[in-house]
C-alpha cells in the first residue's frame, strides 16, 4: 500500500469539508486559475480534465478540455472518471457543480481573494492530492516572495493608481480584490479602493475626476497595450502628462496563482518609475 494512502479532508472556500478516501489520482480543474493552482500544488500529472484557456503551465494544453468555465460538458467530464473536481465559486455555474455533487463526485470549490488565500489554496490542494512536499515548497516560495516585496516598499512614497480590468464596459477593482492588495503592497493608493463591488463598472469621467498619477492595465492579450493608448487622448491627466501608463501581462496579475508574484514585481517596478518622474 502506498505511504500516501488514507483519507484526506480539507475545507473549501465555501466552508464545506470535502473528504477523499485516498489522495486524488484523477483531478478535473474547471477554470484556468484552478488548473494553475493544481499544478502549483504538485499534482499536475494527475489532472485529467481542464477547460478552455487553461494555458499555464504549457503541459496543461495537453490535457483534454471539457468545455469552458461557464459551461462544462458534463458527459465528457464524467467519461474521464475524475475522483476530485476543482470548481471556481463565481466562475462555474452553480447548478453544474451541484449536479456533479449529486452524482457523487467530490467537488472542492475555491476562489482565493488575497495573497494568503492563494497560499492556503495551494496547501489544501496539495493535501488532497498527497503532494504536500511540492505544494508546501511552492506555497512557501510565493509567500516569501510577496513578503520581501512588501518589506522593500513599506516606506515608499504613495502613488495614486487606476487599474483597468476591462475596457467595455470600463471596469476596475476595489481594495478587497487581490490586485488592490498588490497595489497597497507596492506603495500605491487605489483611487477606487472604496467602491462596493469587487470589480466595479466606472465611467471615464470618474477616472478623470480622480486624476491618478499612474494607470495600469492588462489588456486583452499578453502584449496588447491598446487600452493604455486610449488614455492619451486626455493629456491633462497626470498619468498621461508624466507618461505613467504601464502594461502588466494579464495572466501575471489577473489570476490568483503563484504567477502573481511576477506580476506584483512588475507592478511595483512601474510605481517606482512613476516616483522617479515627479
Amino acid at each position: 500500500m502506498s505511504a500516501l494512502a488514507g483519507e484526506r479532508c480539507a475545507v473549501d472556500d465555501r466552508g464545506h469539508e470535502v473528504c477523499l478516501a485516498a489522495p486524488a489520482e484523477r483531478i478535473a480543474a474547471l477554470s484556468p486559475g484552478a488548473t494553475e493552482l493544481v499544478f502549483a500544488a504538485g499534482a499536475g500529472e494527475r489532472v485529467v480534465a481542464v477547460v478552455a484557456h487553461s494555458d499555464y503551465p504549457p503541459e496543461a494544453a495537453k490535457v483534454p478540455s471539457v468545455g469552458n468555465h461557464t459551461r462544462v460538458d458534463l458527459e465528457a467530464l464524467l467519461a474521464l472518471a475524475p475522483d476530485l473536481v476543482i470548481g471556481w465559486i463565481t466562475g462555474n455555474p452553480a447548478e453544474q457543480l451541484e449536479r456533479l455533487e449529486r452524482l457523487g463526485l467530490p467537488v472542492f470549490q475555491i476562489e482565493p481573494r488575497g495573497i494568503e488565500e492563494i497560499v492556503s489554496a495551494i496547501e489544501r490542494l496539495a493535501h488532497l492530492a498527497g503532494s504536500e512536499a511540492t505544494g508546501g515548497a511552492e506555497a512557501a516560495r510565493f509567500r516569501r516572495g510577496m513578503a520581501e516585496l512588501a518589506e522593500r516598499h513599506a516606506e515608499s512614497a504613495p502613488v495614486s493608481v487606476f487599474y483597468q480590468v476591462w475596457d467595455s464596459p470600463l471596469m476596475t477593482i476595489n481594495d478587497e480584490h487581490w490586485i488592490g492588495e498588490v497595489i497597497r503592497l507596492c506603495g500605491g493608493v487605489n483611487v477606487f479602493a472604496n467602491l462596493d463591488r469587487l470589480a466595479p463598472r466606472i465611467s471615464e469621467e470618474a477616472v478623470l475626476a480622480t486624476d491618478p498619477e499612474a494607470i495600469l492595465a492588462g489588456g486583452m492579450g499578453e502584449e496588447n497595450r491598446d487600452w493604455l493608448d486610449h488614455w492619451t487622448r486626455y493629456p491633462e491627466l497626470t498619468a498621461v502628462a508624466r507618461e505613467n501608463l504601464f502594461f502588466v501581462p494579464p495572466s501575471l496579475i489577473q489570476r490568483p496563482t503563484p504567477r502573481l508574484l511576477e506580476g506584483s514585481r512588475r507592478l511595483c517596478d512601474a510605481l517606482e518609475v512613476a516616483r522617479g518622474r515627479r
